[in-house]
């Protein structure tokens, strides 16, 4: 009702990680169930009122619907749901509810045979390499993959690149959605959006046809939503994504040559590369991770929504090292993301992009590294940075202290 969800100021203490806001809400798990006890009583008596035994007895039962509140309302003047409502005479031997079962294909789908495939891998972990067509009726590929390999071995899956499957074609939509750790997926081609879904630990790579005249830096290879709720693993992407790309990530890797509006959108751990440029609202609600965006036309400021984040310049790993002594001689340190120097993580990630991809974009920036850095813009949420900073404080500074009193002893 505040509608400041997006902003890590929530008055109640609900939508937010602010500890002194957090205290603020006082609501247990056990009010939850009592609030639910009370709705059961309610709808106990309600259907008593009605002569009511079970509630399949009022599926389709709109005539015993209340209208005249509704229809007396101002916002509900010149409303009609005769229509909707209508109920037609049909004897008492035709059902009114599950008349008839869903087929929902999953026999069909893809992934029977990526477990058949990989059981070499899934029982004695194996390293298996696959290949396979995909076209846009294989959605949510890999999801019942990583669910065998997860309910033998748990979160961490198998050791990495164990499966390795190698695609070729259009993949449909949720492409790699969940895929765990150990598992591999290569796609020569493009896929739908909500690629990467829930990410658990594996690897996503998406490369166009290299037969294709198109640059692949000008163009969509990945739909809306990638990497929607990701939490480990990483991507590598040659290409443009759609919007919304890396929504809510909460802890994996990516690397990607362009994006559509509301990038990293909510995202609240994780890193991600942007190659190329980016759409309007990017970082909008963003609270934790780090985002590195090529701007070498110091336009990105102007597309980004720095409500919630700051923008750095990348700094190289010996300017980084001075600037974080004179922050610790001043009493305001902060942890590394990931534990690294930003121009460390940096390059990697892009040296992986290429090594998995082959991208060119990569390659021309990797050549002429030295002046490619300082065009990159750092994203980095105003709340991480208070975490890493509270982090610091709390693991470094206590560590320190004693050493430097035994040393003046």
């Amino acid at each position: 009702m505040m509608r400041k969800c997006h902003l890590n100021t929530c008055p109640v203490g609900i939508a937010t990680q602010d500890p002194e806001l957090r205290k603020k809400f006082t609501g247990q798990p056990e009010h939850v169930v009592n609030y639910f006890f009370f709705v059961a009583e309610e709808v106990r008596e309600l259907m008593a009122r009605m002569g009511i035994r079970k509630f399949d007895d009022m599926i389709g039962r709109s005539d015993l619907l209340d209208m005249r509140r509704g229809i007396a309302h101002w916002k509900a003047r010149g409303l009609d749901f005769s229509r909707i409502f209508y109920q037609p005479s049909m004897p008492p031997e035709v059902a009114r509810y599950h008349s008839e079962e869903q087929d929902h294909g999953l026999e069909r789908a893809l992934d029977h045979q990526l477990i058949a495939a990989a059981q070499p891998a899934i029982e004695h972990k194996q390293p298996v390499r696959l290949s396979y067509k995909i076209r846009n009726a294989n959605r949510t590929v890999g999801a019942m993959l990583s669910g065998t390999v997860a309910r033998r071995y748990g979160h961490a899956g198998l050791p990495e690149d164990t499966i390795h499957v190698a695609f070729k074609g259009t993949a449909g939509q949720s492409f790699g959605a969940f895929l765990a750790h150990g598992i591999t997926f290569e796609l020569e081609g493009a896929t739908n959006d909500y690629v990467g879904k829930g990410l658990s630990g594996g690897r996503i790579v998406v490369y166009p046809d290299p037969t294709c005249p198109a640059r692949p830096e000008e163009n969509i290879v990945v739909g809306n939503t990638v990497m929607y709720g990701a939490i480990a693993g990483e991507a590598y992407f040659r290409g443009v994504a759609g919007e919304r790309f890396c929504v809510r990530n909460s802890g994996a890797s990516a690397v990607v040559e362009g994006t559509g509006d509301h990038g990293c959108e909510y995202m609240t751990g994780g890193t991600v590369v942007v190659l190329g440029r980016t759409g309007r609202n990017f970082a909008a609600g963003m609270s934790g991770g780090v985002a590195f965006v090529y701007d070498p036309d110091d336009e990105f400021r102007n597309r980004c929504n720095v409500t919630m984040v700051g923008l750095e310049r990348v700094a190289n790993e010996m300017d980084q090292a001075k600037m974080e002594q004179e922050l610790e001689i001043a009493g305001k340190g902060r942890l590394r993301h990931a534990g690294r120097t930003d121009e460390a993580l940096l390059r990697e990630l892009i040296e992986r992009h290429l090594r998995f991809t082959g991208s060119t974009l990569a390659l021309a920036i990797l050549d002429d590294w030295e002046a490619a850095l300082p065009k990159f813009v750092k994203v980095l949420p105003h709340e991480y940075t208070r975490a890493l900073t509270e982090m610091y404080e709390e693991h470094v500074v206590p560590v320190s202290k004693p050493a430097k009193q035994k040393q003046a002893a």
